[in-house]
């Protein structure tokens, strides 16, 4: 009777390491997932033993060499997250061919966009099948500049959002922005508005160690780009002063503020 019980637990253990598992997520973009089920080692059967979406079972023929994962027959909903489970013997292995069709795409349509003279960018947008960065992009210095992202909520329905921008003095553009798998950038419509923030100038011309900014007397914060003569930029950040000292002698350009200007390098 001992001898039995022991013969029991070890061929339990044996078919506890013949399984394995293999798994997706991402959200669901109204297309089907399409699985090669390879032959097991054994030659007597595939690789796939089950599968289930959101822990759900999906009934499929295992007895085929590729397999369609008919997500649209399971009521699923553009942006729906999936998760995806396939149950496997321990001596091959899966391949799921398409992974790419659970990647969220940016298919926002912006219904609203404005920003107020303090710099607080709001708008709203429909359409999002999937949780995408918002990158948020303001136009200065002769070309659109990322200055931050928001997370997208990834809903179809009416989607609000608020961003802090730092505006520079003047007329302010800018848009939200995304970028999917196709490593496309989508864009919104600009929006333009006239900041309440002064002037920036820098000091000084010629410079032998620091470059600094102020506004009306004071030293102030400002985004800035110092760049060789070749387009080489080669120091950025926000301050209210630049520490030049390790750059060599001649001819820089510095954006700043709304402005591009050039100096000296002593």
């Amino acid at each position: 009777m001992k001898l039995s019980l022991n013969i029991v637990f070890i061929f339990f253990v044996v078919n506890l390491s013949l399984a394995a598992k293999l798994s997706l997520e991402g959200t669901y973009q109204g297309k089907n997932i399409f699985v090669q089920n390879p032959s097991d080692v054994g030659g007597f059967g595939f690789c796939i033993s089950k599968i289930y979406v959101n822990g759900d079972i999906v009934p499929v023929n295992f007895n085929a060499t590729t397999i369609s994962v008919d997500l649209k027959s399971m009521k699923i909903s553009i942006g729906e997250p999936i998760f995806l489970v396939i149950h496997h013997g321990d001596d091959c292995t899966p391949v799921i061919l398409n992974p790419e069709v659970l990647l969220p795409k940016s298919t926002f349509e912006l219904q609203s966009i404005s920003a107020s003279p303090s710099g607080e960018l709001v708008w709203t947008s429909t359409g999002e099948s999937g949780k995408l960065n918002f990158i948020v992009e303001q136009y200065k210095w002769d070309k659109w500049v990322t200055v931050g992202e928001v997370m997208g909520e990834g809903k179809s329905g009416t989607n609000n959002y608020i961003f802090k921008l730092f505006p520079h003095s003047g007329k302010n553009e800018v848009r939200v922005s995304q970028i999917d798998n196709t490593l496309k950038k989508r864009s919104s419509k600009s929006y333009s508005f006239i900041s309440t923030t002064s002037k920036v100038f820098k000091s000084p011309t010629k410079v032998n160690d620091y470059v600094t900014f102020k506004s009306n007397g004071k030293e102030v914060e400002t985004y800035y780009e110092i760049f060789d003569a070749y387009g080489n930029i080669l120091k950025s950040g926000k301050s209210t002063k630049v520490d030049c000292r390790n750059l060599l002698n001649g001819l820089y350009f510095i954006n700043f503020d709304n402005s591009t200007e050039k100096f000296i390098k002593n």
